[in-house]
């Protein structure tokens, strides 16, 4: 290809990336080339560039992304099964899934027994272009791909494919056993995962509250008409969550009967779990990265009929269903307004370090190159 797709190369913590050039992609059967229109830092990018969690290495980071698809292996296809087409404008899962172990059967193809993950494994040999903080991704058979309206911002649909389909997954399992219509829904952590679970619950006729320590995230929930709650505050404030959980009662919203743990803080796993009414679902979605073990009354646990569920990713249904919800909400829910800062895709370590603050939900990447590209690039 010319002019050659470039990838940014990261190795380890500490050490900075290294823009590299694929200067040939080999398409197998069923493989997709996508180029990059934007693409978003997910949490688990900082933890890994932090030293946070192990990764093999050397590796392309970078997993919520959209692009169009500019080359086509031979019977490349949607996850509808129908055909993928050059100029689709689309998003694709994090997983790349067989189809046929055990796992897959039974419905976990993100748990696939040879599953490989964008933005999650070591450069290989004709497939370099693995993550979405590059010009291109090489998109390979077995990965769920979804087109997506050109109507929906850029930043809005690069989260499909982490944030959004993974809250779709985790308002499933907490549906699988309480109804959602009615529910009153408790969601610790306003990120972009625990404000798009937020949306979903309030679109499916939930009363929900959302908490979290940031005045600006509880005042996005707030918008999109969920309840605010600050963990920090004492006793008798306003958004003090007992406040907030009493005046629901004297609404006739005894207790929470749904939460879902979206931050993965110790502290608000604690908060969900002893929360959490009879017969509630407690459903844990932030805890991806190691930490302090959580002490569990399990006698509280039984004795209370709760259901406790753990979401890491999500099916190619979920994710379909993740864009059908953007496509139909993104005006009323402005996720993109998440989205607080962007940088060129040179200047992906400083973009990492911004989005390590924690000062935007979510820090964006573009594929186009802003003066450290006068450093040059190397080729694999």
């Amino acid at each position: 290809m010319s002019p050659s797709p470039l990838a940014m190369v990261w190795s380890e913590p500490g050490r900075p990336h290294q823009m590299i050039a694929s200067p040939g992609v080999h398409l197998a059967p069923g493989d997709a080339l996508v180029q990059i229109e934007f693409a978003t830092i997910c949490g688990s990018d900082v933890h890994t560039v932090r030293g946070d969690r192990s990764a093999p290495t050397p590796l392309v980071l970078g997993h919520e992304q959209v692009g169009r698809v500019v080359a086509l292996g031979d019977g490349a296809v949607r996850s509808d099964g129908s055909p993928l087409e050059l100029g689709d404008r689309v998003v694709w899962s994090l997983a790349v899934s067989c189809g046929a172990c055990d796992r897959c059967v039974r419905g976990l193809p993100q748990k696939c027994r040879s599953l490989a993950k964008y933005g999650h494994e070591r450069i290989t040999r004709g497939w370099e272009l693995t993550g979405g903080f590059a010009t291109h991704v090489h998109v390979r058979a077995g990965t769920a791909i979804v087109t997506i309206s050109d109507a929906v911002p850029a930043p809005v649909a690069a989260a499909a494919s982490c944030a959004t389909a993974t809250a779709v997954a985790a308002l499933d399992a907490a549906s699988a056993s309480i109804d959602l219509d009615g529910a009153l829904v408790l969601i610790t952590g306003g990120g972009m995962v625990g404000l798009s679970a937020a949306a979903l619950a309030v679109e499916a006729g939930a009363e929900v509250i959302v908490s979290d320590p940031d005045a600006a995230r509880r005042s996005f929930a707030r918008g999109i008409g969920a309840i605010p709650a600050d963990p920090r505050t004492e006793m008798g404030n306003p958004e003090h969550l007992d406040t907030v959980l009493a005046a629901r009662a004297r609404r006739g919203l005894l207790e929470v009967t749904v939460a879902i743990e979206a931050s993965g803080a110790t502290a608000a796993v604690d908060t969900v779990i002893s929360r959490i009414g009879v017969g509630g679902a407690v459903v844990l979605v932030g805890s991806v990265s190691p930490g302090p073990a959580v002490a569990l009354d399990a006698e509280s646990v039984v004795r209370r009929l709760v259901t406790l569920k753990g979401v890491h990713n999500y099916t190619p249904a979920q994710l379909a269903r993740a864009v059908a919800f953007l496509e139909r909400s993104w005006r009323t829910v402005p996720l993109g307004d998440l989205v607080g800062t962007s940088y060129p895709l040179d200047q992906l370590d400083r973009a990492i370090d911004d989005a390590a603050t924690g000062g935007h939900v979510r820090v964006g990447v573009v594929p186009s190159l802003g003066v450290a590209s006068a450093l040059g690039h190397q080729p694999y």
